[in-house]
């Protein structure tokens, strides 16, 4: 019995120190990668702070009756641009109108006589514009507090930015629109006003931006949604790498890896500039079609784990084993 149980711990210890040196080494999945370079480019590179934001007049007034009565003309239409003082619908006072309906039951003579005494009530615009909303119709009644109509001077787009990068935005900077209904049809701007007070919605505080585009565009719509960029920085035809091909030297500057005259890749320090998060602009260090090593992890399949020495199953044949074979029939005698 101890020769028996001196035999198994042996054998034991075999297999842990195996399985201890399997740990060890590395796994086929794992490689150091491989070593490739790209190439220094020359492009357009902008850094920009993204908002989005909607499309809403510059300044809206809406047009109310004076007083309450009924619409009888309707003089505009939603789209169509009117100056200040233009009368925009005529309405009758609730006095007037219930004198013309007793008037026209007498006939027409009778209603004209009326009409030509009591003059109908005029509503004015107060403002120079587009009427963007009609929101009344002829023979309504209307309050004087009630909404005939609504002006715009002009559509503007209001972004909101979070407060970390409302300090890059500045007034006359650039900017760049593009609405969701049109993403094909981007529209050049530029910043007017930046609002004092912020909003704060799920404890992110953003701030009003407004942008005023080079010429409105006629698929402009009040309220619709719009993606800003607002220019920080950009440069025509500048010498580029993509970010991961930079380093942090350690002392604040900036290097990258290229090959010596023996092959072996060396630090160069390199000076930066405009960045946009894919590409940064190289100032000085390196020229156009200079290559730059960077080092990519290289894939490979991981190796199945290797059979364990104290499982039953053998490499020869797998007697015992339950993985689909089958045992094998006893010869009796």
């Amino acid at each position: 019995m101890k020769k028996i149980a001196a035999v198994a711990v042996v054998v034991l210890l075999a297999g842990g120190g195996y399985w201890a040196w399997r740990a060890r080494k590395p796994r086929a999945g794992h490689d150091a990668g491989r070593a490739s370079s790209v190439e220094v480019k020359r492009q357009s590179i902008e850094d920009a702070v993204e908002a989005t934001g909607s499309v809403l007049p510059l300044n809206r007034v809406e047009i109310k009756p004076p007083i309450a009565g009924r619409l009888e003309k309707l003089l505009v239409e939603e789209g169509d641009r009117v100056k200040s003082g233009d009368i925009v619908a005529w309405m009758s006072s609730n006095d007037r109108a219930a004198i013309l309906d007793a008037a026209r039951a007498k006939g027409p003579e009778e209603l004209k006589r009326w009409a030509d005494a009591y003059k109908p009530t005029p509503i004015i615009s107060s403002l120079s514009g587009v009427v963007i909303l009609r929101d009344a119709v002829v023979g309504q009644t209307v309050a004087a507090s009630q909404t005939v109509y609504a002006v715009s001077d002009t559509l503007i787009v209001l972004a909101q930015v979070d407060e970390s990068e409302i300090g890059k935005i500045k007034v006359g900077m650039a900017a760049r629109v593009t609405l969701d209904a049109y993403p094909d049809r981007p529209t050049e701007g530029t910043v007017v006003d930046i609002l004092y007070e912020g909003k704060s919605v799920s404890s992110v505080v953003t701030y009003g931006v407004k942008v005023r585009t080079k010429v409105v565009p006629d698929f402009f719509r009040s309220q619709m949604t719009a993606n800003i960029a607002f220019i920080v920085a950009s440069k025509e035809g500048a010498l580029v790498l993509p970010s991961y091909a930079i380093k942090d030297s350690g002392d604040g500057k900036k290097e990258v890896m290229v090959a010596g005259p023996d092959g072996v890749a060396a630090a160069k320090p390199v000076k930066t500039g405009v960045e946009s998060g894919d590409l940064v602009e190289i100032v000085e260090g390196l020229s156009e079609g200079d290559k730059v090593q960077t080092l990519q992890a290289k894939y490979a399949p991981q190796a199945p784990p290797p059979t364990s020495p104290l499982s039953m199953s053998s490499a020869r044949g797998g007697r015992g084993s339950s993985a689909g074979t089958a045992p094998r029939a006893r010869r009796v005698p």
